[in-house]
């Protein structure tokens, strides 16, 4: 049961349905069954190892990493924003058996240009033998973080621990034959990845964008008719901001997936106004791990939890002992599903730990009586101010609720006294206007005395990772010079 185990069936089945649109190049389900058969035989003949894809956005790199999988070959997908020198060292350390890439040292090398008509041809695709479907437990997919320091990590997973997702999210979200599910952000972010594979797996109409941009976004769900949208907070955020200035509204999307990061509640009301026919549902998840909250906008949500846990998601907290806390207790998030990965393919993860079958990514939390997850923050950005631990996340997510806020990352600086001191960087809206009194006298009936930081700074262009999340550590870097302290 591979992630590609129902291709074949659409493709004899619906072979005249739309299976994948990217910016003017289209397949039918027929089409693209036949097209990745045939570049899945040539896959299966290279060279022992991986198929390393170093490609442009597009839908080019989509039946390439649709084919690797058929033939059972790990798909290696490459970030071409990478420096030379940290993809030449990814690359010698995942050793691929081919390389197919628009640089000089590829195996099989494609112009940046290149797009569906004629990329049999141009990977060395013959007529094309039947490949047997591959076993579940093989690897199918080497993901890589977008941190903005160090080697990325790349982690391993297996076609079982997408297709067991496939069928939790079925149960979740009923995404089938007709929808059309708009994904249109980098395949090299494993959202995107994920939206293509789940809906071609659901016999839905996919749609993909080389490049995010807001307008043209909303131009592809109205002429599509696009009914699932997925998106991280940023992107949503950008296209809420333009359906804001056009004074328009997205119908027909019966739901928003969101993920990579928090999303400001503050937000919520914007959403239903633009997207008037839209749930909402929010991810919790890790690169390792996969799936493991789920927040729905109709279900019960306690404020600044991170949902109940996902179909098939089995949730521990736990001290650094392994020990098991009770309901309401602060501790360990380890989690347990079908979904979890498989290795590392390079670097390491200090902060994973293991219990058993649980795994643990360092994240910490408590889980209220109806089985309510609520995150206090990462135990590595745990913060020791006055002797008293403080989790930054918990003082982030208060200021982004402010009015007047777009974002916010709280941080520890040295201090004789207190052993840190807490400094709020801010990113305030769009002609918006605050001050340090006005911040203070937010948080003072949110949170404890302790948590209350005495110093903001404004920062002026936000450090964003390549998912869209915040990059504290380009953060951390903007003290004391590279920003401007609020009065």
């Amino acid at each position: 049961m591979s992630i590609t185990r129902h291709l074949a069936r659409h493709g004899a089945g619906r072979p005249d349905a739309p299976a994948l649109t990217c910016e003017g190049e289209s397949l039918t389900y027929g089409a693209l069954a036949a097209l990745v058969q045939r570049i899945a035989a040539r896959f299966q003949d290279a060279p022992e190892g991986g198929i390393a894809l170093d490609l442009p956005n597009g839908a080019a790199l989509a039946v390439l990493f649709l084919a690797a999988a058929h033939a059972g070959r790990e798909g290696q997908v490459l970030d071409p924003s990478w420096p030379a020198g940290q993809r030449a060292d990814i690359l010698a350390r995942i050793r691929p058996g081919l390389l197919v890439s628009c640089g000089a040292d590829a195996d099989v090398r494609l112009s940046p240009a290149q797009g569906l008509e004629g990329l049999a041809e141009a990977v060395g695709a013959g007529a094309g033998a039947m490949v047997a479907p591959p076993d579940p437990d093989l690897p199918f997919y080497v993901g890589f973080t977008s941190g903005s320091t160090g080697l990325p990590k790349g982690y391993r997973r297996t076609h079982r621990s997408w297709t067991a997702s496939f069928d939790a999210d079925t149960h979740e979200f009923g995404i089938g034959p007709g929808d059309v599910l708009l994904a249109p952000g980098a395949l090299t972010h494993s959202l995107f990845l994920y939206a293509l594979a789940r809906g071609l797996d659901a016999g839905a109409h996919v749609i993909l964008a080389k490049s995010f941009r807001p307008r043209a976004v909303a131009d592809l769900a109205r002429r599509h008719k696009a009914s699932v949208l997925y998106g991280v907070p940023t992107q949503l955020a950008l296209l809420l901001d333009h359906l804001a200035a056009e004074g328009a509204t997205l119908d027909g999307i019966r739901l928003v997936l969101c993920s990579g990061a928090k999303w400001p509640a503050g937000r919520k009301a914007l959403l239903s106004h633009h997207l008037p026919e839209a749930g909402f549902a929010e991810f919790y998840g890790a690169s390792e791990l996969s799936f493991i909250t789920v927040a729905k906008g109709g279900e019960a949500v306690p404020e600044g939890s991170v949902g109940r846990a996902f179909d098939g998601v089995t949730l521990a907290i736990r001290d650094k002992a392994g020990r098991r806390l009770p309901a309401g207790r602060t501790g360990l998030v380890f989690v347990d599903s079908p979904f979890l990965f498989q290795d590392y393919a390079t670097g390491d993860s200090p902060d994973l730990m293991r219990h058993g079958r649980e795994i643990s990514v360092g994240d910490m939390g408590r889980i209220d009586a109806a089985g309510f997850l609520t995150l206090a923050g990462r135990a590595k950005r745990m913060i020791v101010t006055s002797g008293k631990n403080l989790y930054p996340e918990e003082v982030e997510r208060q200021l982004e609720l402010h009015p007047a806020i777009a974002a916010a990352a709280v941080m520890g600086v040295p201090d004789g006294k207190r052993g840190e001191r807490l400094v709020a960087f801010v990113l305030p809206e769009e002609g918006a206007q605050v001050t340090r009194v006005d911040l203070v006298a937010w948080l003072r009936p949110r949170l404890a005395l302790f948590k209350v930081p005495r110093l903001y700074a404004r920062v002026s262009r936000w450090p964003l990772t390549a998912s869209g999340k915040t990059d504290f550590a380009a953060v951390a870097r903007l003290w004391p010079h590279g920003c401007e302290l609020i009065p």
